[in-house]
């Protein structure tokens, strides 16, 4: 039998009338925001299932704006997020989609920064205000946001995690969670560790010299 929590049963605390909706929505956008780093030129965001049919009614559109504006769910900004982007010139878009077999509360973010570069990230609102993220830049991976992340982009190859979990372990950060994924034996692959405390700068420096690490990312929220 389950434990359930207060959290379980109150839902999180929130702008908006829906914790799926606008709580979840709202925190989908801000890890997006903090996967792609810099300054946000533009975003389209594309609406799969029920975010697609009733986002301006339930407020989603509002919350997944202001989540990348690095509101929190409780954020009393979020009902005017929308203004603010665009005072901001951050142009937005929001594009109903079929994003395949998926929770029918998922989007696909595209972030374009101002420098060109863009990241997309994809994630579902599963209720209660809890997410998973499962896609990075076409990339397969799952983490739920709730822990300090780290995503490291590697090329499949013995001893990879011995390497990373050394370097964790040398500065004293302890691991929650570890998940791999690969597209085939020795080609790209990711590593997903949710860990205990915020990860340092000094952390991610040290992992992205490791030889046939490709790129690291860490997501303190």
């Amino acid at each position: 039998m389950r434990n359930y929590s207060a959290f379980d049963i109150l839902g999180p605390i929130m702008i908006g009338p829906s914790s799926s909706h606008t709580a979840g929505a709202a925190r989908l956008g801000k890890v997006a925001k903090v996967i792609a780093g810099g300054e946000v030129k533009a975003v389209k965001f594309y609406l799969h299932g029920s975010f697609a049919q009733t986002y301006k009614g339930h407020g989603t559109d509002k919350a997944l704006v202001a989540g990348i504006l690095g509101m929190d769910p409780w954020d009393d900004r979020l009902k005017t997020s929308m203004e603010i982007a665009k005072e901001k010139g951050i142009g937005i878009e929001f594009i109903p989609a079929d994003l395949g077999d998926v929770h029918p509360n998922t989007v696909k973010i595209a972030i374009t920064k101002k420098d060109g570069e863009t990241t997309t990230v994809m994630g579902s609102s599963i209720g209660g205000g809890n997410i998973v993220v499962t896609e990075v830049d076409g990339d397969a991976l799952e983490f739920t946001g709730m822990y300090p992340t780290l995503l490291i982009h590697h090329i499949d190859l013995p001893g990879m995690i011995l390497k990373v979990t050394k370097v964790l372990y040398d500065h004293n950060v302890n691991v929650a969670f570890l998940k791999v994924f690969r597209n085939s034996k020795g080609a790209d692959a990711a590593m997903v560790f949710e860990v205990d405390g915020n990860i340092a700068d000094e952390v991610i420096e040290e992992i992205a010299k490791i030889e046939n690490i490709k790129s690291v990312k860490a997501i303190n929220i």
